[in-house]
């Protein structure tokens, strides 16, 4: 990996083993040549050994760190300890509130307040700020059931959200009916508001900017509900708050060399969307990698930016879904299940 490189690691658990360093990330640059790199991975739930990566890279944690204060704290310090520039929003893993050792009367914003007090006290950065020209901007969001606008499938029952997505009970909130509405995407969207000073001083002197979040801004970078196991998912993956703030950070038509980074829900995207190119390339979980197309087990961390060779990754990116969406048109009035889901559902 380059000196002066970025690396985008979004991961849902971290676990870090004391004696492990984590996986070296690529080769070094030609000696004394500084260049900028932007490798992403996201879910990177288990390091296996490995050599240290350079103190010159930044990293970007686009959330879902670790559930438990300290395995969060513990990982941070890590990665700052391996990087020069670390950069972190969170995910909703992060705000879960079900370990009885950190109190039972915690609530998910309280829980953040914290995690975003261990990260000012590392020196972990969730502000906008240039590396080597590149403007890297971190955007907080939250999911919001309005974001879903397309027609649910009729015919079948499916399980409800509550009994499906662990948030609705991992995570307390304050706020009345929070899981219902638009309330904690709001709240959350409101949290950028001090990122926009900064950010038109940013772009003055950036010529790329790579913005990232933990959710969806689009609906249109999930499957169609017809091909999803659960097809309620996209209820609870993306804001339209967070659409128009990634607007607002490159403009409103865009540019071909705009950036969005993204996760969440699993799937590998490269997609480009008037004028901002979306892009995520998961690790996922384990379990997952083992059976995925998209690298398996032996996925590495994607390298987005390299100054060296042309700056942003050619695509679109053979990305199964994206790909797919490439040559297919969306339907989402078309409710005939994708075979596996229906054999899924037939067999419950």
């Amino acid at each position: 990996m380059s000196a002066g490189g970025v690396t985008f690691i979004r991961g849902q658990l971290w676990r870090f083993d004391q004696s492990q360093g984590p996986k070296r990330l690529g080769a070094s640059s030609r000696p004394g040549k500084c260049v900028l790199s932007v490798r992403c991975m996201w879910y990177p739930h288990l390091y296996r050994r490995g050599e240290d990566l350079f103190m010159e890279d930044t990293l970007i944690v686009a959330g879902d760190v670790a559930e438990k204060l300290e395995t969060f704290a513990t990982t941070m310090t890590l990665l700052k300890d391996r990087f020069k520039h670390v950069f972190f929003v969170p995910g909703n893993h992060d705000l879960w509130c079900r370990d009885i050792e950190e109190g039972n009367n915690m609530h998910s914003l309280e829980k953040l307040w914290k995690i975003l007090e261990i990260c000012c006290s590392l020196g972990v950065e969730m502000q906008p700020k240039v590396v080597k020209g590149v403007g890297i901007v971190p955007l907080f969001s939250w999911y919001h059931q309005s974001f879903d606008k397309e027609p649910d499938i009729p015919g079948y029952r499916f399980p409800p959200l509550k009994f499906v997505c662990r948030d609705f009970q991992a995570c307390k909130w304050q706020f009345p009916n929070s899981t219902l509405g638009d309330t904690l995407a709001v709240y959350f969207d409101n949290m950028n508001s001090q990122s926009w000073n900064a950010l038109e001083k940013m772009k003055r002197s950036a010529h790329q900017v790579i913005s990232f979040s933990h959710f969806l801004p689009r609906l249109e970078l999930c499957p169609e509900k017809r091909m999803l196991f659960y097809p309620n998912l996209p209820k609870v993956v993306g804001s339209d708050y967070l659409e128009a703030s990634v607007r607002r950070v490159h403009g409103i038509e865009g540019s071909l060399s705009a950036c969005h980074v993204f996760g969440h829900t699993h799937f590998c995207w490269d997609a480009t969307l008037d004028g901002i190119r979306y892009i995520q390339a998961p690790l996922a979980y384990p379990n997952e990698r083992l059976r995925r197309i998209n690298g398996g087990g032996d996925w590495l961390p994607f390298c987005l930016f390299n100054s060296d060779n042309g700056g942003l990754v050619d695509g679109p990116l053979p990305f199964y879904w994206s790909q797919y969406y490439h040559t297919n048109k969306r339907d989402p009035s078309n409710n005939q299940l994708a075979p596996w889901v229906f054999s899924l559902v037939m067999g419950m």
